[in-house]
């Protein structure tokens, strides 16, 4: 083990699986699939061996992410998965479809949920009654269930279930830049809190800087099937990334150099009027 650790590191998202159940209008995949079918994703789930090996190592109390690109639902060890990080707290990201065929899964054994309501859905409505029947079944267990707003999405029915509610911007669909109506919140630090604090994880085991959208992989820093996690958080690449970032050259590094992302989540003002499909949802 590195004797710097795992020092600094907040969140990991561990990508259960990048399969979806869903077809969303302003998904970044789904233009890579139609526009740049070469950096299509080879759809799978991570072998449960990678997950084992990944908990041994994490620290207890540091958020870990079940998610990442796809549907964590759709993973057929889920509970087992959970199981794995109990001295962790748990999450994901979900749409929210599989909710009640997995509720035995979840219910009692995750700690937060955010569950994703995106703007123009033909589907809102379905979901929406999804939600409302997993929150009566749940009761007062946990998980504590976030509905996380996407774009311009009225709140109303959703502040009558009397659970938290997150919003957030758009932008565009191949990575965070060009938000819709708000910039993202800069911290005073002039540094990436995401780069500073947060690894992710693909199916593979190749490790990010970060969660961002990056088809082409520009942002991996090694691979967790090889080396150990602190070996890579404290390695040569992150840590030459890191001093560009201390001197407020982020252009520097790939994948930052075309992110206007500074890991601060920008909440969004509903206004009733439609946004433009040239965008998507912020992480």
């Amino acid at each position: 083990m590195n004797k710097y650790g795992l020092h600094g590191l907040s969140t990991i998202h561990v990508e259960l699986t990048n399969r979806c159940n869903k077809e969303c209008w302003m998904c970044g995949r789904r233009k890579v699939e139609r526009d740049l079918p070469h950096l299509t994703l080879n759809y799978g789930d991570m072998e449960f061996c990678l997950l084992e090996r990944i908990a041994q190592q994490l620290p207890p109390n540091i958020v870990v992410q079940l998610h990442n690109n796809g549907e964590p639902l759709l993973y057929p060890r889920l509970s087992e998965a959970i199981a794995l990080f109990k001295d962790q707290i748990t999450s994901f990201d979900t749409n929210g479809k599989l909710l009640l065929e997995k509720a035995d899964q979840i219910i009692g054994k995750l700690d937060t949920m955010a569950i994703s309501v995106i703007e123009n859905d033909p589907e809102s409505d379905e979901q929406y009654e999804i939600i409302n029947k997993f929150l009566e079944i749940k009761a007062d267990s946990k998980p504590q269930v976030i509905v996380r707003l996407n774009g311009n999405v009225d709140s109303y029915r959703y502040e009558k279930l009397d659970i938290t509610i997150a919003r957030r911007v758009l932008h565009a669909p191949m990575g965070s830049y060009d938000y819709k109506k708000k910039q993202p919140t800069v911290p005073e630090i002039g540094i990436c809190l995401d780069f500073l604090h947060h690894m992710a994880i693909n199916t593979e085991g190749k490790v990010s800087v970060c969660v961002r959208f990056d088809p082409e992989r520009i942002g991996v820093i090694g691979n967790a099937k090889e080396d150990s996690l602190a070996q890579i958080w404290n390695g040569k690449k992150r840590m030459e990334w890191l001093e560009y970032h201390k001197q407020g050259k982020r252009d520097s590094v790939p994948l930052c150099s075309h992110c206007h992302f500074w890991g601060v989540p920008t909440g969004a003002d509903f206004e009733h009027k439609p946004f433009s499909e040239a965008y998507t949802l912020t992480n």
